[in-house]
């Protein structure tokens, strides 16, 4: 098994949302080209313990990324480490905490927003820093660095869903439509991604709740979507899935040497993996 793959992070969207407002991904999973499942996210329910989570598989109490406000490097091994470790290629679109998690902290615009080094664990960068800056230019962000680099894990990280609901709250008009738009942006991409035989995963790091904020226990605050599309995922329903298995999945995915555990069950060719 050796697939590339791309993630797609939508910050702050929760199941509730994610379950009717994504109609283009709702399409791909009727026409049998992807699935659909959920899972709660690890606690505290705040973006970046949990692209820490997403991305090395250790929860929050364990990395030590407790919080918004610990800026530093991860001290975990991430899977863009394991990837460039191992000779694959490795990209990301994506907003500046990403940045200062594997590259460098703190974030200097000037500095930092365009990184090119391949000897980094984030070998092509393209970072943001405002939570408003327009997923559909994020998007078309990830599409250049993919073009341009050819990368094997490629990153996509978009902030304006969780924007929305701070500002509006999680049950608010603005909340949704921004999830719709999303959801456009990503049919002018998803389909190309998979037509050159990228394995795409879209999750979401937290929820939103009423009042407009994540952090704990509600179910609008950790339960997220999780789809996935292409041919080397099970698609079968799966009863429990866990965030930290998620970058092991991928690691697998991508035919990667590691010590994560995963979801064998997630995948096409692990089905029979206890």
């Amino acid at each position: 098994m050796s697939h590339r793959v791309i993630l797609v992070v939508l910050d702050g969207l929760n199941h509730a949302v994610g379950q009717h407002a994504m109609g283009h991904l709702y399409a791909l999973c009727e026409a049998g080209r992807g699935s659909y499942h959920t899972l709660d996210c690890e606690l505290p329910a705040m973006s970046r313990p949990l692209y820490e989570c997403l991305l090395t598989g250790d929860r929050p109490v364990d990395s030590g990324v407790v919080h918004n406000q610990v800026v530093r490097r991860s001290t975990g091994t991430s899977l863009f480490d394991l990837a460039v470790r191992q000779g694959r290629r490795t990209a990301a679109a994506a907003y500046h905490w990403v940045s200062e998690l594997y590259l460098e902290a703190p974030f200097v615009p000037a500095r930092h927003r365009f990184h090119q080094d391949p000897e980094s664990a984030i070998q092509a960068g393209l970072f943001y820093w405002q939570d408003h800056y327009p997923d559909d230019h994020l998007f078309s962000d990830a599409e250049a660095l993919r073009r341009l680099n050819d990368p094997d894990f490629l990153l996509v990280h978009s902030m304006n869903i969780d924007d929305a609901g701070h500002r509006h709250g999680g049950e608010s008009p603005q909340y949704r439509n921004t999830a719709r738009r999303a959801d456009i942006a990503l049919a002018d991409y998803l389909p190309r991604w998979l037509a050159e035989g990228y394995q795409v995963m879209v999750t979401a790091d937290h929820g939103m709740n009423a009042d407009g904020s994540h952090s704990g226990l509600l179910e609008e605050e950790r339960r997220v979507p999780l789809w996935l599309f292409g041919e080397a995922f099970a698609h079968d329903s799966v009863a429990t899935l866990l965030q930290p298995r998620l970058c092991g999945t991928l690691a697998t995915l991508m035919g990667l040497e590691h010590d994560k555990p995963h979801h064998s069950e997630l995948l096409a060719e692990g089905r029979a993996t206890p």
